[in-house]
């Protein structure tokens, strides 16, 4: 008999390629690259792949709303 599968934290991957991140923000892989390359985005190395932590593009977004003018004015 095999272990229930925890659906709650299975259907959500920990890390995403970059492509499935940059899915998730709605851009281009190019732009998610360079947001990865620029250190706006964390990112990890496991072995010889580079993925994304998905809390990282949480932060990430938290960083942009906190930055953004509109932001700013409505407080």
């Amino acid at each position: 008999m095999t272990a229930p599968i925890d659906v709650t934290t299975d259907a959500i991957p920990l890390v995403l390629t970059m492509e499935q991140a940059a899915r998730r923000l709605g851009i281009g892989r190019t732009l998610m690259y360079e947001l990865v390359a620029s250190g706006e985005v964390a990112s990890v190395t496991i072995g010889r792949l580079r993925r994304i932590p998905a809390r990282c593009l949480a932060e990430y977004v938290d960083r942009l709303i906190t930055a953004s003018p509109a932001a700013r004015s409505a407080a």
